[in-house]
């Protein structure tokens, strides 16, 4: 049976939220997308995370005109609704991987979070 695409429950690659933050520290190119709800995204976010919630993901993706080039990081709650943005964008040739743990493994680890839209 083929799994819906917004189906959560697969493997894909993630990157630890120690390893996103030494990344941004040295200034990797990296792409930061918020899979979370508009209302979540404004209380609190990774400092350079464009928001994109997961219920439009599907058809809203091409709009933040993602460089291929680059590695995309998506961005969730609890590292679920991450799952299928980071598995369509992976079909669709990018280098993409979830936040391990989401945002609540970045906050329990004390990393810098900006709120606003």
């Amino acid at each position: 049976m083929k799994q819906p695409w917004w189906w959560p429950w697969r493997r894909v690659p993630e990157m630890t939220p120690e390893a996103l933050h030494a990344a941004l520290q040295t200034g990797q190119p990296l792409q930061l997308v918020d899979v979370r709800t508009r209302a979540e995204h404004a209380r609190g976010h990774i400092p350079g995370a464009r928001p994109s919630p997961i219920h439009a993901f599907r058809q809203a993706w091409p709009a933040l005109a993602l460089d291929p080039a680059r590695p995309v990081i998506l961005i969730c709650l609890s590292a679920h609704r991450s799952v299928p943005a980071t598995r369509l964008l992976l079909a669709r040739g990018f280098d993409a991987r979830q936040l391990a743990g989401g945002m609540l493994a970045w906050k329990g680890q004390g990393l810098p979070t900006e709120t606003g839209p």
